[in-house]
C-alpha cells in the first residue's frame, strides 16, 4: 500500500501559479513529507520573471515560489523537490520556501498584494499537504517540531536578516490570516 509520504510526493503543485520557470537547483526527490512552510523575502521589487531568471544559473540558489510585486505567484522548484533556499539541507526537503518581493533596505517590507498572495498561497500549500494549520513561536529551539511550531526563516540556519524585520514581525499575524481561510483555531 501506499504510505502517507508517497502521496505527498505525487501531490501537484498550486494551482494559484500564474508563471513556470523550473530551476536546475533542486534535489530531486524530496525525502521528507511537507509539514513546514519558510517564507523569504527576495530583497527587491521584482517580478516572477525576474526571480526565476536569477534561479536559472547553475548552482544558483532557488525557492519553490516566489510572488511578485504585483502578487502573481511563480513556480521555480516542483512540490515534490527540494528547493536550494534556506542554507539548510533538511529543512529544505520538509519546507515549501516562498520568496516575496520586497523593498531593498530593511525592514524589506512587502506589499499588500504579494501579503494578499501569500497568505491564499500558505493556505493552498496546507489543504493540499494535509497541514492542519500554521503555527509560530518565533522559537528556534522548536524546528522539527511541527505540532507546535511549522513556520521556519532562513536567519536560523544562516547569518542573515531573511525574511527581514518586516515579514518577521508578522508571521504571527500570517499564521493567523492562513488559519482564517483554513477555519481553524490554532493556539500559539
Amino acid at each position: 500500500t501506499e504510505t502517507q509520504f508517497e502521496r505527498v510526493i505525487f501531490m501537484s503543485n498550486s494551482s494559484l501559479v500564474s508563471y513556470t520557470k523550473i530551476s536546475p537547483n533542486k534535489t530531486s526527490p524530496r525525502n521528507h513529507k511537507i509539514d513546514t512552510i519558510t517564507i523569504h523575502c527576495f530583497v527587491g521589487q521584482v517580478t516572477v520573471e525576474r526571480m526565476g531568471k536569477s534561479w536559472c544559473n547553475p548552482g544558483n540558489t532557488s525557492a519553490n515560489y516566489g510572488i511578485g510585486k504585483d502578487g502573481r505567484i511563480g513556480l521555480y522548484v516542483d512540490e515534490k523537490d527540494r528547493s536550494w533556499c534556506s542554507s539548510n539541507r533538511k529543512n529544505d526537503h520538509r519546507a515549501i520556501t516562498i520568496e516575496c518581493a520586497s523593498d531593498s533596505k530593511s525592514p524589506y517590507a512587502i506589499n499588500d498584494k504579494v501579503y494578499n498572495s501569500l497568505v491564499e498561497l500558505c493556505a493552498d500549500i496546507c489543504r493540499r499537504n494535509d497541514i492542519p494549520g500554521l503555527k509560530w513561536r518565533a522559537d528556534k529551539s522548536l524546528i522539527g517540531q511541527v505540532d507546535k511550531q511549522n513556520l521556519t526563516v532562513h536567519r536560523w540556519f544562516y547569518n542573515k536578516s531573511c525574511p527581514g524585520p518586516y515579514i518577521y514581525e508578522r508571521l504571527g499575524q500570517i499564521a493567523d490570516d492562513v488559519n482564517k481561510l483554513l477555519g481553524v483555531t490554532v493556539n500559539r
